[in-house]
């Protein structure tokens, strides 16, 4: 029988926790899951005591890592599970196996479930340094990398295996579970976290070198660092929206109020290359149409109506709906008029097309791209592959039967056009 799922079990010489541990997790398990339902798997880092005969022993499957580290550990945990969903837990006790009911009666809420130190009803017993120091590491990297969740660094989670057996995954010791996290974030997963009280070790003792562990967080936070700030993350545009940088939030909110003002007593709305934007949440009647799926994956959290689709090749009829918005989306496509005829088309005869896109025929636009590219590296200005201007843009659409209504600017460099569709 296919288990529903399976239990990842790094260890490094610990066999005596683990004759405590295996049972343990037999009682907790008995009933939820029929017999033969889960599976556990232990990651063996190459122990010179009992380890393996203690596994084998309690009808673990043991398996002995190919590369040395928890990171390595789990990676290959992962590609050896043959379950749905997948638990990572310690070896050392720390992590009680009466958590894993509480996990999987929320495997449903969330992609990720992390049995969480830092949340409501959560404790974590240790050392006075050690509870700084983690402390210290969930604050800078949730902090600095807007991410919802407490405890990014609890070890004892839930995943469903489809979501992290996708990933490629680049860390190799304690600092992969960040990367984990993050990158399952930035694609549009979601998590939720449910309290726990963490325990220290029974026995022997941690395997964490403070040192290296110093270096690689160093180097992960980096790398993490530069995909949040990217247009590879799902929450890019309302990261941006609810930016600690003034200039960037107020730019995300002047485009907001400009273009709902614009498309104000419109009926059906459709905002094509929406991402992750307020500006399909602020409007009611609005649906989305985006190509990437992982922005459409965040955005169903908000109980929308979206669809996975290019610009190209828009899946509506001709002229049904009032508006179509297509904001900071142009720039990124080839010269033509292939996806301007595409908006234009599914536009009903006295309609609305709002238009937005940098004005490189502005000095404002070019300085800011510049400023935008030192400061924001793999940013929206680096894909920028076709360069508008007012006199041009308006050209090409009152060539194909629009007539521009209005044109606003976000700080003299933003250009938004209103449009009406005169010709059926």
């Amino acid at each position: 029988m296919k288990p529903e799922l399976s239990i990842v079990i790094p260890a490094l010489n610990e066999g005596k926790n683990l004759a405590k541990l295996f049972p343990e997790i037999q009682r907790s398990l008995a009933g939820l899951l029929d017999r033969g339902a889960y599976e556990v798997i232990v990651m063996d880092g190459g122990s010179r005591d009992n380890t393996r005969e203690i596994s084998r022993e309690s009808g673990a499957k043991v398996i002995l890592q190919t590369g040395s580290g928890y990171g390595n550990a789990l990676v290959e945990g992962f590609r050896n599970a043959a379950g749905d969903y997948i638990v990572t837990m310690d070896s050392d006790l720390s992590h009680a196996p009466q958590f894993i009911l509480s996990m999987w009666q929320a495997r449903h809420e969330a992609d990720i479930v992390i049995a969480s130190r830092y949340v409501r009803g959560g404790c974590a017993k240790m050392l006075f340094v050690r509870r700084v120091l983690s402390r210290l590491l969930n604050v800078v990297f949730t902090k600095a990398l807007s991410l919802p969740c407490k405890d990014i660094s609890s070890g004892f989670r839930l995943y469903r295996a489809l979501v992290v057996k996708g990933l490629y995954l680049e860390s190799r010791d304690f600092d992969i579970l960040e990367e984990i996290f993050i990158k399952c974030y930035a694609d549009g997963r979601s998590a939720t976290e449910i309290p726990l009280r963490y325990v220290p070790r029974e026995e022997g003792r941690s395997h964490a070198d403070l040192r290296k562990f110093a270096v690689s967080f160093s180097k992960t936070f980096w790398k993490m660092w530069k995909l949040r700030n990217s247009i590879e993350s799902a929450d890019y545009d309302e990261r941006a929206f609810n930016s600690r940088i003034l200039i960037q939030r107020y730019w995300q909110r002047r485009r907001f109020k400009i273009i709902t003002d614009f498309c104000a007593g419109a009926g059906s709305v459709l905002d094509v290359g929406c991402g992750s934007s307020r500006i399909v949440r602020g409007i009611p009647q609005a649906i989305g149409v985006d190509v990437q799926m992982n922005r459409i994956r965040y955005m169903q959290r908000y109980k929308k109506l979206f669809a996975n689709a290019t610009v190209y090749a828009l899946p509506f009829r001709d002229g049904c709906f009032d508006c179509v918005i297509c904001s900071e989306v142009i720039e990124h496509l080839p010269s033509g008029e292939g996806h301007i005829n595409e908006l234009i088309r599914v536009i009903k005869p006295g309609g609305k097309l709002i238009l937005g896109t940098p004005d490189y025929g502005t000095l404002a636009w070019r300085v800011i791209e510049r400023i935008y590219r030192a400061v924001v590296p793999g940013g929206y200005a680096d894909e920028h592959i076709t360069r508008y201007d007012k006199r041009g843009l308006t050209e090409i659409l009152q060539k194909r039967g629009l007539s521009v209504e209005d044109a606003r600017y976000v700080c003299g460099a933003e250009l938004i056009l209103l449009c009406k569709k005169v010709n059926s």
